[in-house]
């Protein structure tokens, strides 16, 4: 194929080629930078000062955020967050996007208008914060999930996913016997598996990041999620994570060595999840995209 490319064509692809990989290099470089510094000892951050690859591999780091129960606890609770936070979500925007699919919907256009009003104009942080302190959330884990139980987004492209569907799919179920709810879980769903896939992800990422709901609502740090933790180390400057008579009587608390441990300990379980999700993810967030 390359012998009937012109020299144009050849020298565009070696371009977008290089021009991937420079992209690639500067993505992937800050990771396995962070990953592989997270290893090594503060006597070589001391000397190198900046440690790409180390020479000696030291888990003290590591040894050193789990002697005290602050990360697991904290990487329960983001866990708890990110797994019911999504299922909460998905629950909600679909059950609200497949009535509003239907053409037959009475007050449909109203409920949208007021959907997208809510999308343009939010109700801004001091009127949220009374509302959860009203509710009765504050210091609960359920204030970072119920707030924020639908996005105003992914709400109307799930429902405009919905509607490119044949309607005769539906017809056909009713002639069969089934209702609505019976058709919206045994067909539409099924059916939907590469939207449902692309908005678990988004909101299970967005869960996964979220700290600043955290930092307002929940005083007490046995609540914590792993993303506040993270920000007491790294920009905070504040240690006390771990406990160092549970390593050796050597141990120099490495601060740059924990900073990437615990960003690492952070970042990893939701890329392990992004590869079961891929395939379904660029057609899912392509498809419910073309109707308005």
């Amino acid at each position: 194929m390359m012998k009937d490319r012109t020299w144009g064509g050849r020298l565009f692809d070696i371009t977008n080629i290089s021009l991937l990989i420079l992209f690639s290099a500067l993505t992937v470089l800050p990771f396995l930078y962070m990953v592989l510094g997270s290893f090594a000892s503060s006597e070589e951050f001391a000397k190198r000062g900046m440690v790409l690859i180390p020479t000696k591999f030291s888990l003290e780091a590591y040894t050193y955020i789990f002697s005290t129960k602050t990360i697991v606890r904290s990487l329960f609770n983001t866990i708890f967050i990110t797994v019911v936070g999504t299922f909460i979500n998905l629950l909600f925007t679909v059950l609200m996007a497949y009535p509003l699919a239907r053409k037959e919907l009475l007050w449909r256009k109203p409920i949208m208008l007021m959907i997208i009003f809510s999308m343009l104009f939010s109700g801004g942080m001091i009127p949220t914060f009374l509302v959860v302190k009203m509710l009765g959330l504050m210091n609960s884990l359920w204030s970072l999930l119920i707030p924020g139980a639908i996005s105003a987004f992914n709400l109307i492209i799930l429902k405009n996913f919905f509607q490119q569907m044949p309607e005769g799919i539906e017809e056909s179920a009713k002639i069969d016997g089934s209702n609505d709810v019976g058709i919206l879980f045994k067909i539409v769903l099924p059916l939907s598996l590469p939207a449902i896939a692309t908005f678990s992800l988004f909101y299970a990422v967005g869960h996964w990041n979220s700290f600043f709901s955290a930092i307002l609502y929940i005083n007490d740090t046995t609540k914590w999620p792993i993303q506040v933790i993270l920000r007491q180390v790294v920009i905070m400057a504040e240690g006390g994570i771990g406990d160092s008579s549970q390593v050796n009587d050597a141990f120099v608390i490495p601060p740059q060595s924990i900073k990437m441990a615990v960003i690492t300990v952070s970042t990893l379980p939701i890329l392990i999840v992004y590869p079961f999700l891929q395939k379904h993810f660029a057609k899912g967030v392509l498809l419910g995209s073309v109707k308005g």
